[in-house]
């Protein structure tokens, strides 16, 4: 199986490594992996601003930066919901680009998903002993629709032990832009989803989005405190 990769914003620019944990992964699993260096970003930071001129720009790029008729593997459900949900809101009045929407919405598949629904593959040997909490990011819960995927994965990991904070489902304050406009909300927000972490005892906060691990690790890091974010691929990728 040959596969284009996508590589969010904030993982190409702040965080690689989970970037290069992805294709280890997929490579790992006989997956091929195409990744064209041409790409930029989905433009979903500009849509959510109410700029969707520039959005159906950055569209348009996509379309010709992922030409091909196969699988796009994209470690976060944000931007893959964002592509699916919305570009054919921007060109649905355009027959010219109408139908490479359909194709997007056909082809993008978020990672975990990828692995569980596509691949069938739950277990991936990997080996992280600590004790964690997830984080259910939420474009990928109530956008992308994803919960089960990552969990199913974390079961499977050796010596970890997975402890459901409570209001796992509330935000942590990232919200794109959200977090700039309103800082002060986005803090207590952040606060409230930390300190719902530190209860659980667990020493690692999980998710599938590097945005909002990167928003709660800013907070854990000015307030100093004793437990540390993680993506779930670097967990899986962990053991290869």
């Amino acid at each position: 199986m040959i596969v284009d990769l996508f590589i969010p914003c904030f993982i190409d620019q702040m965080f690689p490594n989970i970037g290069w944990s992805v294709v280890k992964i997929l490579e790992s699993k006989n997956v091929e992996v195409n990744y064209n260096p041409k790409q930029t970003c989905c433009g979903q930071p500009t849509f959510n601003s109410g700029y969707w001129k520039q959005s159906k720009k950055a569209a348009i790029k996509f379309f010709k930066d992922f030409p091909n008729d196969r699988p796009i593997v994209v470690p976060s459900a944000s931007c893959a919901g964002y592509v699916k949900n919305h570009y054919t809101k921007l060109f649905e009045d355009d027959a010219q680009y109408l139908p490479e929407c359909e194709r997007l919405n056909r082809n993008v598949i978020e990672f975990t998903d990828f692995l569980v629904n596509h691949l069938k593959i739950t277990d991936l040997n990997a080996s992280f002993p600590h004790k964690v909490t997830y984080h259910d990011a939420c474009s990928a819960l109530r956008e992308y629709g994803l919960s089960d995927e990552p969990r199913q994965l974390l079961a499977n990991v050796n010596g970890l032990e997975l402890i459901e904070m409570e209001d796992r489902h509330t935000c942590c304050g990232f919200g794109g832009t959200f977090m700039v406009k309103f800082v002060s909300i986005s803090t207590a927000m952040a606060e409230q989803k930390v300190q719902n972490a530190l209860n659980t005892g667990a020493r690692y906060i999980v998710s599938t989005e590097a945005s909002c691990l990167m928003n709660i690790q800013s907070y854990i890091n000015k307030q100093k405190l004793p437990i540390k974010t993680i993506h779930l691929a670097e967990i899986l990728a962990g053991g290869l």
